[in-house]
């Protein structure tokens, strides 16, 4: 019995073989390969003539011409597998990617995604984070500068997750490394978990309700909570609101203290008189009374309000954005060229930023 089902077996193979074969060619039809890319360069002058105590990514300079990031993005699909390589070189991508050296610096992004039906979909790699409004890619947001939530909020995440999507609803949940880690550091066996519930209602009302908690390197443990509602209310009017909160407890001896926040919001006012010209009008509320952030020299802590304004001139690929902003805070953190403390700082920039 068990010799004819061998011989079975053998006599049929070429038959699977050969099928095989005959599909193969239709999945590969079905598969596409996109290269996309952008770049950009910007100046920034500070009133305070320093770059002392910037405290948000990405812009830490004065009176200086710069290079921001070079990115080339590789992403391959078929009916349901696809890949994404997102590499990034340059200032900025270096310090999106601060825990690493070296080439894998550059990787921005790299993951592996399988798709077994249309509503779901399985995730292995690294991503941007899901958490918070603004994006690391310039050209994904209408500011150049970036908000303290981007700052102080996680950047991406390396590790596994699920996602489905059923009607205008939306979930995820993964595991991965500790926050901004893409290899997990020696001796720290503890992960992150990340959650996510989307509903796109319409174009009137999109809100995401993000989470991600877990161990640091230091033994703290956090969990951020994290709101993002966008809304286009005419073809020349959108907004978008982020409100994030962060509570962390740090171990002390074999005991954890009382868990300590921070937490901020921001309003996002976009107006488009043209398809060629833009305007964005941000106001971000930072909290930091606890000395978490950038108020731990401060005895009772400090919060801060940052406005910002930002043109979008748009010419084919080429993006303009001349910018202006203040940031005023309860305590004197800032430092001018002569070594004063001051409580407001200002700046204006100017970037250019083009879309491949």
């Amino acid at each position: 019995m068990l010799r004819k089902f061998i011989l079975s077996v053998i006599a049929t193979a070429p038959v699977f073989v050969a099928v095989a074969q005959n599909e193969q060619p239709s999945e590969e039809k079905k598969s596409t390969t996109t290269i996309t890319g952008s770049a950009d360069v910007y100046y920034r002058y500070n009133f305070n003539k320093t770059n002392a105590t910037d405290f948000t990514s990405f812009t830490a300079t004065h009176n200086s011409f710069e290079l921001g990031m070079a990115s080339v993005k590789l992403e391959h699909k078929t009916s349901k597998v696809s890949v994404v390589a997102d590499l990034g070189f340059g200032k900025r991508a270096t310090e999106f990617s601060y825990h690493d050296a070296g080439i894998l610096a550059a990787i921005k992004q790299l993951y592996v995604s399988y798709s077994p039906a249309d509503w779901v979909k399985l995730t292995a790699g690294s991503w941007a984070t899901h958490v918070g409004y603004e994006l690391v890619d310039p050209y994904l947001n209408r500011n150049y500068s970036m908000s303290y939530m981007f700052t102080n909020g996680p950047f991406f995440h390396t590790g596994v997750k699920a996602e489905v999507t059923k009607g205008m609803h939306g979930f995820m949940l993964g595991i991965a490394n500790p926050t901004d880690y893409k290899t997990a550091p020696g001796g720290l066996n503890k992960k992150a978990i990340l959650a996510q519930y989307s509903l796109a209602y319409s174009d009137y009302f999109k809100a995401y309700l993000n989470f991600v908690g877990g161990q640091a390197p230091d033994s703290s443990k956090s969990m951020q909570y994290d709101l993002v509602i966008t809304s286009k209310l005419t073809d020349k009017f959108s907004l978008g609101f982020n409100g994030t909160v962060n509570s962390t407890k740090f171990k002390l001896l074999d005991k954890y203290t009382d868990a300590k926040s921070w937490w901020g919001s921001a309003l996002y006012l976009n107006v488009d008189p043209t398809s060629v010209f833009g305007l964005t009008l941000i106001g971000e509320y930072f909290s930091d009374e606890n000395q978490l952030k950038m108020f731990s020299t401060i005895p009772d802590g400090g919060k801060i309000f940052a406005t910002t304004l930002s043109a979008n001139f748009k010419i084919h690929s080429l993006i303009i954005i001349p910018e202006i902003r203040v940031d005023k805070a309860s305590s004197a953190i800032f430092i001018d060229d002569q070594g004063k403390t001051k409580k407001s700082n200002g700046s204006v920039l100017l970037a250019l930023v083009y879309q491949l």
